[in-house]
């Protein structure tokens, strides 16, 4: 504590009545000064500057032994050793996790017989008796039906089966609420908007801790098993948080400066996203456009090498047992043509709007769950919701398998060596047998079948995903926003491939779509409108493009990528202008100044600062004229969370600002460890100790917990300018200043609160302190 040690060391010895005890006790750090209480928000300037102060006091000493030399070495590197870890124990409860979830989805629908613990796929890898037309049917497998009443055929064995399935579901469910509620609150929903604020500045207390860690694990994995309309990415960002949380208790310099800890999650974030779908740089991407507030260049390398680590580990685990990194691996036969970029286009519309459509339909929703009774009821709101969706998902083949499984169909081109009922079309006559790809040719039954199954799937996934996000159980957003974009894609896909196959002489076809010939690829279709969707919802642009092309592998379809995903940022940002998770940070109240937001109002700081005309005057300290008696009434009777300290009430001269927390903690200590403080004993702030009057209790001298620079404006400042001070430094608070008098105050709220008026809505629906 750098500030504390200089304050202390000022005029040691000064004064009688056993000043330089006190002296001495004070240079050494008070336990707890300089911390911050649960909803507050750090100082980022002083953390700074406190970290600096450290780093100066290593590298002076580090020169006159080698064993300081060593330390500071030591304290170099260990940054880099703590991405290591975050980035292992990352990957490896991310391979968890996705091997857990993939068995327990599969245990909906039947069991292994030759372990309970495989699940369908890998069962079948170990059957010698499975053929490759019926890569699904093996002896090892049974259905809920064959075992219980041994046939898989007949209505009763598919009521069994249905039975099975939705009895699984809500089991999975029930358990994921259940644990959520009794044991972590904070593990519920994707929390990336509570991530976005901690990095910001504010403080959660809990939020990023190990029961949070351990059950959100848990209950991840169940309800993404429960067959509920939620990924598990979005979470995966906040588990990876969690663990960098842990491991910053390992490392003082990070355990004791809340500044450097977040330069750590921002890292972790990009390692969440690394995780979750296999692409390290679209989760650094991802870190710095998304979720992070302050990102300096050597949090960018650090968040490489530690997504690079994470990925490595999970490649290493192999939980889709493929050798592959990548979710959703593609190999389109055709590339794309430039006429093309008209329905990528139309997609990217579709995504703008049904992304602006979500956000208030889910808002509205979770604002409904907020402010009725339908809150007080978690566990029955998610077997409902749940009891539902098993119902309704489980007649249809596309809303039946896991929503990984539906976006890998979806994205799939169809070969020869395809079983899928999307491939199955008519009157296939091979004419390049030297490839695995088709012609473009007649859909069949089949394939309409699909259709309408699809078409009903989208709907489904549309409705029930509004109402899911949000609820009492880990919650993520990225795989339901990308089936309904996939579902959306694959329809238009498979449409134009039938427009061009039957009407290939038309002017738009002519040039480049010769009979025989296969010029649309389906599945490039659906993972443009996938990317569009997620764009629609979250607002993310080259992030998202580089996490499409490294989960699919698709490197050459950058164009219609980037094309869909620009258009629907511009259509969802012309119908509302905030993402999801800027949504979801409203609603909550949560005290978040987002730096994408323009503030384009013409107001001075002397309109936004506090005292008003009409409110008291501002509560502050003077530097030599107040007794701890004073101070401790003016703690009491107030709920600021510091005080400016003036030279006197008179001058109203400004000489620094100390912090409340640290008042307490320091007079507290004082009255402990000093023989002699008492009520009536002075409190200064001075550099030097004026001579007291004798027998006069002994003063206590605070001038080292004091901010001596903090942050002023004049009143005459723009407001536009302070908003950009406040973002740009994360500050906590700013004086009001005029010709050096002290006028008033501008807090984070006061700013939050201002912008709220100027655009219509709640300035009380702010949670601050």
């Amino acid at each position: 504590m750098g500030l504390e040690r200089h304050g202390g060391s000022c005029g040691a010895g000064d004064g009688p009545n056993g000043v330089p005890k006190l002296m001495d006790l004070l240079d050494e750090p008070v336990p707890g000064v300089g911390t911050y209480e649960d909803f507050n928000t750090i100082d980022w300037v002083r953390e700074k500057s406190k970290d600096r102060d450290r780093h100066r006091e290593i590298a002076t000493k580090s020169k006159e032994s080698v064993l300081a030399l060593m330390k500071s070495i030591s304290d170099a590197f260990s940054g880099w050793l703590l991405m290591l870890l975050v980035g292992l124990m990352s990957g490896a409860l991310a391979g968890g996790i996705d091997i857990s979830a993939h068995w327990m989805t599969d245990l909906k629908e039947g069991v292994c017989l030759n372990g309970f613990w495989f699940n369908h796929e890998h069962c079948c890898w170990n059957s010698n008796e499975t053929t490759f037309q019926e890569r699904d049917k093996c002896p090892n497998w049974k259905s809920w039906a064959e075992l219980i009443v041994g046939t898989n055929d007949g209505p009763f064995a598919y009521i069994m089966n249905y039975l099975m399935y939705v009895c699984w579901a809500l089991l999975f469910s029930f358990l994921a609420v259940s644990l959520v509620r009794a044991f972590a609150p904070y593990a519920c929903g994707s929390g990336i908007p509570e991530i976005k604020t901690i990095l910001s500045g504010f403080i959660i207390r809990g939020y990023l801790g190990k029961w949070t860690l351990v059950i959100k694990t848990i209950t991840l994995v169940l309800a993404v098993s429960s067959g509920l309309s939620l990924g598990k990415e979005g979470p995966l960002v906040h588990v990876a948080c969690c663990c960098a949380n842990i491991l910053c208790h390992l490392f003082t310099k990070y355990r004791r400066n809340e500044a450097k800890r977040r330069e750590v999650l921002s890292a972790a974030a990009a390692v969440g996203v690394s995780v979750a779908f296999g692409a390290p740089i679209g989760g650094v991407l991802f870190s710095l456009e998304e979720v992070s507030y302050y990102f300096p260049l050597k949090t960018l390398w650090r968040s490489f090498f530690a997504a690079l680590v994470a990925a490595f580990t999970l490649r290493s685990i192999n939980p889709f047992g493929n050798s592959r990194l990548v979710l959703f691996y593609v190999e389109f036969h055709s590339p794309w043509h430039l006429l093309e970029l008209i329905p990528f286009v139309l997609l990217g519309i579709f995504g703008g709007i049904w992304g602006a459509f979500f956000i208030r339909a889910n808002i509205a929703w979770c604002r409904r769950r907020k402010t009725t009774r339908l809150g007080h009821y978690p566990v029955l709101e998610v077997l409902v919701v749940t009891a539902v969706t098993a119902l309704l998902a489980f007649p249809n083949s596309y809303t039946r398998m896991s929503t990984s499984e539906l976006i890998s169909e979806l994205f799939n081109d169809c070969g020869l060596l395809d079983s899928s009922q999307l491939c199955n079309y008519a009157n296939v006559s091979v004419t390049k047998s030297s490839s695995n790809a088709l012609p473009d040719r007649p859909a069949g039954q089949d394939v309409y079948t699909a259709m309408w199954q699809l078409s009903l799937a989208l709907v489904f996934k549309m409705l029930i995903t509004v109402v899911t996000f949000g609820m009492k159980v880990p919650s993520g957003l990225f795989i339901p926003s990308m089936a309904v974009g996939a579902i959306a894609g694959r329809l238009l896909g498979v449409g134009m491939e039938q427009l061009a196959y039957y009407h290939h002489d038309w002017v738009i076809f002519r040039g480049w779509c010769s009979p025989g010939a296969d010029c649309i690829t389906p599945g490039l279709y659906a993972m443009v409108g996938a990317a569009a969707c997620l764009g629609g919802v979250t607002r993310m642009t080259v992030s998202l493009v580089v996490i499409m092309f490294e989960l699919t592998g698709g490197l050459e379809y950058i164009v219609p990528l980037m094309a869909a995903t620009m258009t629907s940022k511009w259509v969802a940002d012309a119908l509302g202008r905030e993402g999801i998770y800027e949504a979801h940070i409203r609603l909550n109240g949560y005290p978040f100044l987002e730096p994408k937001e323009e503030f384009s109002h013409k107001t001075l700081a002397m309109d936004v600062m506090r005292p008003r005309r009409s409110d008291p005057p501002l509560s502050v300290i003077t530097q030599d004229g107040m007794s701890v008696e004073d101070v401790e009434s003016l703690i009491a009777e107030t709920s600021y969370s510091g005080f400016p300290v003036v030279v006197s009430h008179e001058s109203q001269r400004l000489v620094g600002f100390v912090q409340r927390r640290d008042l307490v903690i320091s007079i507290e200590n004082a009255r402990q460890r000093q023989e002699g403080v008492v009520s009536a004993s002075r409190i200064f702030f001075t550099e030097y100790t004026p001579p007291q009057p004798p027998n006069s209790p002994p003063p206590l001298k605070l001038r080292g917990i004091m901010d001596l620079s903090p942050f002023t404006v004049t009143d005459h400042t723009a407001m536009d300018i302070v908003v950009d001070i406040f973002r740009k430094l994360g500050l906590r608070q700013c004086l009001v200043t005029h010709n050096g008098r002290l006028l008033g105050i501008i807090t984070k709220k006061d700013i939050l609160k201002h912008m709220a008026q100027m655009a219509n809505r709640d300035p009380d629906s702010i949670l601050f302190n």
